[in-house]
């Protein structure tokens, strides 16, 4: 493993559309909060890498450059079908009201719901709009550095190329008319995730990680990442049985208790609305805001 934490951005200086740019390179300042400093409008400088994708990043250069368009570490030809595992923490299989599921619950997102974080805009689309019933939920996505087929629990570490954040974002008003949930959470831009791809080698121990959820500033999630249910060596386990999950397949393992629907009254995600998805340590800020599909 050649680096600790992965950003890849369009560098400031040149066209910020052009994506014939693209860097991949590691934050000069290991401490920095690339999602939150980019939305404060900072400069991040990065080391840049070799490499031009984050399954072979190369090896580090005397090159520098600064951020001036962060994207997701991935893109989505490279993330193919997101796997997703809900009711994956038993505070919010409790605030579901639902039980404690016996084996993880395991629903796709097409590659399409791909989403840069910050600044691109994540977009709520026209059939959510209707209902008003977008909602969040705050993730912790593992990223596969190489494929993998019927993997035991005890082997499944050894195939993480790295962790970042992510959101689910998601309709209610059609995930509770259907009791498939690909269609409701599978929309266009549905999935950002960002802002860093972090090591195993820096993340040893997932458990001790803790994840907020803030809507415009306030603290609408909370929680370590203790209350899992199923561990992330039995979700890669799991979803690799009788699959061949290529590299740079994307698993979210499930949000904690707070979401949108749950709050009294309801936290429901509007046009212009910021949402961030806050894993300390490490990984940092996912930021997005919100804009209505024309």
């Amino acid at each position: 493993m050649t680096f600790q934490r992965l950003v890849r951005f369009v560098p400031k200086g040149g066209d910020d559309d052009d994506d014939s740019k693209v860097l991949l390179g590691e934050p000069v300042d290991p401490s920095v909060d690339v999602g939150l400093a980019v939305r404060k409008g900072e400069d991040v400088a990065v080391k840049v890498y070799s490499g031009s994708s984050a399954l072979n990043p190369g090896e580090a250069t005397e090159q520098t450059a600064t951020i001036g368009r962060l994207l997701a570490p991935l893109t989505q030809q490279e993330v193919g079908t997101i796997r997703c595992i809900g009711l994956n923490y038993k505070k919010h299989a409790e605030e579901a009201k639902m039980s404690i599921p016996a084996i993880p619950t395991l629903f796709l997102k097409p590659a399409t719901c791909l989403a840069d974080p910050y600044p691109a805009p994540t977009i709520i689309p026209k059939h959510t709009l209707i209902t008003d019933t977008a909602d969040y939920e705050s993730e912790l996505a593992v990223v596969l550095s190489r494929e993998c087929k019927n993997v035991s629990e005890e082997e499944a570490m050894s195939y993480v190329l790295g962790y970042t954040a992510a959101n689910d974002i998601s309709s209610r008003a059609a995930q509770f008319e259907q009791t498939q949930w690909c269609y409701s959470k599978g929309f266009d831009g549905a999935c950002p995730i960002g802002p860093v791809l972090v090591s195993p080698a820096a993340i040893t121990d997932v458990s001790k990680l803790r994840m907020r959820g803030l809507k415009n500033g306030k603290v609408v999630q909370d929680s370590s990442l203790n209350d899992l249910i199923f561990s992330i060596p039995k979700v890669i386990s799991f979803c690799s049985q009788g699959t061949t999950l290529p590299a740079g397949t994307v698993i979210i393992t499930g949000t904690p208790a707070g979401v949108g629907m749950a709050h009294n009254p309801k936290e429901l995600l509007h046009d212009g609305d910021e949402f961030v998805v806050e894993i300390q340590p490490h990984i940092g800020s996912l930021v997005n805001v919100m804009k209505d599909e024309k």
